[in-house]
């Protein structure tokens, strides 16, 4: 009969997943002492090395990369047992993950969720695509909300939403006095853009390039609110998803439309666990939302 190392291998994958014993031992309620006994009894068993000790930071071995991959898995079941064991006794709780992009499409789904199921705990971590695949991917985010489609094998990536760019000026600019305008009258403008990881910047920069139109990038600012502030106190023009402009006094919508300008909201989760039962849920309320795309639904 196999012997159980769970509380080891438990201590394995917090300071792996850390990147040091202390803060491993923290997210497990422990002492530090205790994790690294943990950790010293799997390698002295085995006779294998799972972590270069460097300072207070551990590195993870080759071998140890390899491990860490099979207690990903093993926590996740852990988890998954739990929420059954919670569910078949009708506590209806739990705790999601919710990873996104930015506040606005995200946030009807919580809303529609929370009224479907009060009793789970929800957490929303705010970040760039990258920073949310890889929460995905490493168990530390249930479910992800992005402006871009994924073609990562692992991700389970569903359309969500259409959003048309729109673009807007401060009060006063030259071009909010025009009745119509074409992107070809932005030529030589001044803009103010996100970072160059934005796929709002990444549609816009490739439509005007189709059409042999030349801006000016004179300020660069990672965030729409930044943006959105900078655009207001007459530093140049902005453009963000229709859902994400602020209706403000001091700006206005340029009258420009281009059906080619537009990013796509997409919901991801991993694959392998689409059918655990928060994530279930969560598509559930979130298909009632979805805009129709062709005949695909979410998840049934």
């Amino acid at each position: 009969m196999p012997i159980s190392h769970g509380a080891e291998l438990r201590a394995f994958h917090a300071a792996a997943r850390t990147g040091s014993m202390t803060a491993g031992a923290r997210q497990l309620g422990l002492t530090q002492p205790t994790i690294s006994a943990h950790i010293a009894t799997l390698e002295n068993l085995y006779q294998v090395e799972l972590f270069f000790r460097r300072g207070r930071r551990v590195e993870l071995t080759e071998f140890g990369r390899n491990l860490m991959e099979a207690t990903h898995r093993l926590i996740d079941a852990e988890v998954e047992a739990l929420s059954l064991l919670l569910h078949a006794r009708g506590a209806g709780q739990g705790h999601l993950r919710i990873c996104a992009v930015g506040p606005y499409n995200v946030t009807p789904m919580i809303c529609n969720y929370r009224l479907a199921h009060p009793g789970v705990r929800i957490s929303m971590s705010v970040g760039d695509s990258q920073q949310i695949l890889q929460a995905i991917v490493q168990y530390q985010g249930d479910v992800g909300v992005l402006v871009h489609p994924v073609t990562d094998l692992r991700i389970l990536c569903i359309p969500f939403r259409k959003q048309p760019l729109v673009f807007f000026a401060a009060v006063g600019h030259p071009l909010t006095r025009r009745r119509q305008l074409a992107l070809r009258d932005l030529a030589g403008a001044s803009f103010v853009m996100r970072e160059r990881g934005s796929t709002t910047r990444q549609v816009l920069e490739q439509v005007l390039a189709e059409e042999g139109v030349q801006v000016r990038t004179d300020l660069e600012i990672g965030s729409r609110e930044a943006v959105r502030e900078a655009v207001a106190q007459g530093l140049g023009i902005g453009v963000v998803a229709d859902t994400a402009y602020q209706p403000d006094a001091r700006t206005v919508k340029l009258p420009i439309r281009c059906d080619r300008l537009f990013t796509h909201a997409h919901v991801v989760c991993l694959k392998e666990r689409k059918d655990a039962r928060l994530i279930t849920q969560f598509f559930a309320v979130v298909n009632a939302l979805r805009d129709p795309v062709g005949d695909e639904r979410l998840l049934t």
